[in-house]
């Protein structure tokens, strides 16, 4: 078992990638693999080392996970737009063997003063070119032989994940070949998976597991065409929608947000498209109607999370509603929990948890953080809350405490109050979400200063962007004289949302 083995059984000359309007066949996809595994396995990788891949959704990213998994190694994918700290953290959080660095990530480290000891101490980065990464191989100085893939047991492990979890920041989560492998056996019996004839849009970032096992690897294992797409705008989407014959169109909600705005479009630009669906974060009902309303495409929503890899719930075009993700697909146990720690009635909300096969194997070294999660009978607890109706259809009703999505990801607000309390002058801060007609939700920071001190909202915000991705940082800064506070002393995020 090897979940790079979705590459085969796939015609030689079939298209597997179209990347910057280049093609890639799976034969040259599957060679180009085996040459970049047999470079690693020459620069000393072995199996179970940690190989981390910064890259936006492009060849590069699809053949170093590939060449990762092929050879046993433990593929890391992390955002390109992180900032370096950030990076280095991550990397140094799984003690990354290798760093592949896409074009785009290198070019942003170009010139920063930043070398490859400081990035990956005691490991090896690899760059598109020579110069990019003062003490980094070139890219075109590491392929080597071709060599056999290597089988693996199920349960070993095939990538981590980063992911803010059901609490707390950021953590690995590890996912096994097997999870991953089954989830697309479970979304396949659910009819949710893509054929040899679809072309799948894949806009959504490999670094997030929506994007990664659900778009990248089972639209592969499917023989699918994969359109990659590095930054999302709707109307060159449109446009390559009709180009290619795009038929499948998988996305979160501020994608489908930004198509319903644009002039001009009729039904029959999204004429080639049989399948549209979102996740990662909750599509609003208007968004959903005036799709339907303006093309006639009903889009289908699922729910899933990292820890799940990812699929939890799915609809079809058929059963779709409004505020509805689905209902449970093949192969996983899920239950509503109330309060009491009994099973919740129909119509009534109870915490969501899930148990399958596809679950994860826990956070990387992170064995208390995972005893919280998952108890001793293996069931998952989400944290998130949802009803279900007569019909098995899921509802989200409510998220985890305090959490924030911003296009899909999450931001826990103690993440972003930490940074902020860094700043010279600020004595209290507390961040909130609030809704966002393009993002979900934005990040808004509530900054109380010091006795005579001026701050204004540009230089909060700047000192954020330099040390957090974009998606975390606020967008907006109030400077107030009091934070609001429950009698225990807790912030109350829902007066500040207010």
């Amino acid at each position: 078992m090897n979940l790079a083995g979705v590459l085969d059984g796939h015609p030689d000359e079939r298209v597997a990638l179209i990347s910057q309007s280049n093609e890639t066949t799976y034969g040259e996809l599957r060679a180009d693999v085996a040459r970049l595994a047999g470079g690693l396995v020459d620069r000393g990788v072995l199996p179970d080392d940690r190989v981390v891949i910064v890259a936006a959704n492009n060849r590069d990213f699809v053949v170093s996970m590939f060449a990762a998994l092929h050879l046993g190694a433990v593929a890391v994918p992390l955002n390109p737009r992180s900032p370096r700290p950030e990076l280095a953290t991550q990397i140094e959080t799984v003690d990354a063997r290798v760093v592949l660095l896409g074009p785009g990530a290198a070019m942003r480290l170009t010139g920063t003063g930043t070398t490859a000891d400081d990035l990956a101490p005691g490991g090896v980065v690899i760059t598109p070119t020579p110069d990019a990464l003062p003490g980094a191989i070139a890219r075109d100085d590491l392929d080597g032989e071709p060599v056999e893939r290597l089988d693996r047991a199920p349960d070993d492990l095939a990538v981590l994940m980063f992911t803010s979890g059901t609490a707390g920041g950021p953590k690995a989560a590890m996912l096994s070949h097997h999870s991953l492998l089954v989830n697309h056996d479970q979304l396949r019996a659910h009819d949710v998976s893509s054929g040899p004839d679809d072309v799948v849009f894949a806009a959504l970032p490999f670094s997030h597991i929506y994007g990664l096992n659900v778009v990248l690897c089972l639209g592969l294992a499917q023989g699918a065409r994969l359109l990659l797409v590095e930054n999302f705008d709707p109307a060159n989407a449109i446009e390559s929608v009709r180009r290619h014959g795009v038929t499948v169109f998988p996305g979160v909600p501020p994608m489908f947000a930004s198509i319903v705005e644009l002039p001009d479009l009729e039904a029959a630009d999204l004429a080639t498209l049989r399948r549209v669906s979102s996740g990662a974060s909750a599509l609003p009902e208007a968004t959903f109607e005036a799709f339907e309303q303006r093309f006639g495409i009903r889009i289908t929503e699922g729910y899933g999370l990292t820890e799940a890899a990812p699929g939890v719930t799915a609809s079809s075009p058929e059963l779709a509603a409004p505020g509805s993700v689905g209902t449970v697909i093949p192969g996983v146990e899920v239950r509503l929990v109330d309060d009491e720690g009994l099973d919740a009635l129909v119509g009534d909300p109870g915490e969501l948890w899930v148990r399958g096969p596809n679950v994860f194997s826990g956070y990387w070294r992170e064995e208390a953080a995972t005893r919280e999660v998952i108890d001793d009978e293996g069931w998952l607890h989400t944290g998130d809350i949802a009803v279900v109706d007569d019909d098995g259809r899921l509802y989200l009703v409510d998220r985890r405490k305090d959490l924030i999505i911003v296009s899909g990801f999450n931001v826990f607000p103690a993440e972003v109050e930490a940074v902020i309390e860094q700043i010279p002058g600020v004595d209290e801060v507390a961040v909130a979400g609030v809704p966002h007609p393009h993002t979900g939700e934005a990040v808004v920071a509530h900054v109380v200063l010091g006795e005579g001190v001026s701050s204004d909202e540009d230089v909060v915000i700047t000192f954020c962007e330099q040390r957090l991705p974009r998606y975390k940082s606020p967008s907006k800064v109030r400077f107030v004289t009091s934070i609001p506070r429950s009698e225990a002393g807790k912030v109350s995020r829902r007066l500040l949302a207010e």
